[in-house]
């Protein structure tokens, strides 16, 4: 039986792996931590959002980012702090601001097809992950922003999303508890929200019922790969060891970048910092104040998803700041503010911050595919989007891996096309 291995437990990981193992390949998942889904997979905005595929490869993002660059509550803050990674990421994006239309549309056809495959995933394998099936609101406090979101629309149908434009009356009746005044807003109502961290903690289960080795705690130190296999070396307490494996797919987020290095590919993976605050709503008044539609806010660059019934999830901002994870009381403030204007109802006595760093690609679009080696693979450089995307990436590495390894099996190669079809 072939064996593949997995660098990186969080959703995009965990995902390939589960897409592997049901080829029927002998899939070994390595991940540093005591457990999946620690860092990026943790706690984001929690929003499977289709709607957000907007590349962010636009001069209005230039524009926004040089006005905010000294403000320490912007939505979005660049480190005056120069380095060359960073300044090679940010010429990339330059370069890839004629790609933004072509970019957003692919990217909306990848979210619209990973629905189907995460939704019966979850279905299979009885995953509870708080999942709401309310849509998604996105909010608009001036024309100028709207009519921009009206642009993206196009764009999104284009890809095979719809969205509707709705006025500040339908928006207070698609989400009562919302407070403010708005110029308009743009409704999907296939678009959802749910807990990214129990999503993938439990397919991590689903998988190893499959029989995925799951190994964590694993420092992978080295990696190295010619046709005759990969070879991983993973160190723990000071000592090495070193095994081989018939292909290696890198999922390991702001990590990866460092991984392909040593085996001679180039992946420009950036860490763009996001923040999040979990909002537990610990009385009646709160929780009937709460939203149950979930939000973007484009002008704050913030979204929010109610997780089952006593957390809301208020999520955003992006920080270039190198690998920084520091939890800054300034960057977390304007969440804080958020939901008090808001839903001023919520009481915001108990919250729980967290910060993550998203992997970037600087043209906003995933790295999926084979490395310089045959037996190198890439599925990582989701940034914002890696929920959304993941289980349709992680079909698609799977089929590449299939076509230049092999099957495991014939007998087994079989059984899961029959079984994919069904899904």
């Amino acid at each position: 039986m072939k064996t593949i291995a997995i660098i990186g437990g969080g959703v995009t990981g965990v995902t390939t792996a589960y897409a592997l193992a049901r080829r029927g390949y002998a899939v070994t998942l390595l991940e540093r931590h005591r457990y999946a889904a620690m860092e990026t997979s943790f706690a984001n905005g929690g929003q499977l959002s289709a709607s957000n595929a907007e590349a962010w490869n636009h001069r209005s993002t230039i524009i926004k980012g040089l006005k905010w660059m000294l403000k320490n509550d912007a939505p979005l803050l660049v480190s005056p702090k120069p380095s060359w990674h960073k300044l090679s990421w940010f010429a990339e994006f330059v370069a890839a601001l004629p790609h933004y239309r072509d970019n957003t549309i692919a990217t909306t056809r990848l979210a619209v097809a990973a629905r189907e495959h995460l939704f019966s995933w979850a279905a299979q394998e009885g995953i509870d992950f708080n999942h709401k099936r309310a849509g998604i609101l996105h909010i608009h406090r001036d024309r100028a922003d709207f009519e921009h979101a009206a642009e993206v629309s196009r764009l999104l149908a284009q890809g095979g999303l719809p969205r509707r434009a709705v006025t500040p009356e339908e928006m207070r009746a698609l989400e009562p508890t919302l407070t403010g005044q708005f110029y308009g807003g743009h409704y999907t109502e296939s678009d959802s929200s749910g807990d990214i961290h129990k999503f993938t903690a439990g397919l991590a289960q689903a998988a190893q019922r499959l029989g995925v080795d799951l190994r964590f705690e694993q420092h992978v130190s080295k990696v190295r790969a010619d046709a005759s296999g990969a070879f991983i070396t993973t160190t723990q307490d000071g000592a090495d060891d070193t095994q081989r494996y018939d292909a290696m797919v890198v999922c390991a987020g702001t990590a990866s970048r460092e991984l392909a290095a040593m085996l001679g590919d180039r992946v420009n993976v950036y860490p763009v910092k996001g923040y999040s605050i979990t909002v537990h709503l610990n009385d009646a008044a709160s929780q009937a104040a709460a939203p149950n539609v979930s939000l973007v806010d484009d002008a704050t660059k913030l979204v929010a998803s109610r997780l089952g019934t006593d957390r809301l999830r208020v999520a955003g901002t992006a920080e270039f700041n190198g690998y920084n994870r520091d939890i800054r009381a300034d960057r977390i403030a304007p969440l804080h503010n958020w939901v008090q204007q808001c839903f001023p109802g919520i009481c915001t006595r108990d919250v729980t911050p967290w910060a993550g760093l998203r992997p970037m690609m600087p043209n906003l679009m995933p790295r999926v595919g084979r490395g310089k080696a045959p037996t190198v693979f890439y599925n990582t450089g989701h940034g914002h989007l890696g929920w959304t995307l993941s289980a349709a990436t992680a079909d698609i590495i799977a089929d590449t891996v299939l076509a230049a390894v092999g099957a495991a099996t014939p007998s087994v190669r079989l059984r899961t096309a029959q079984g994919l079809k069904m899904a």
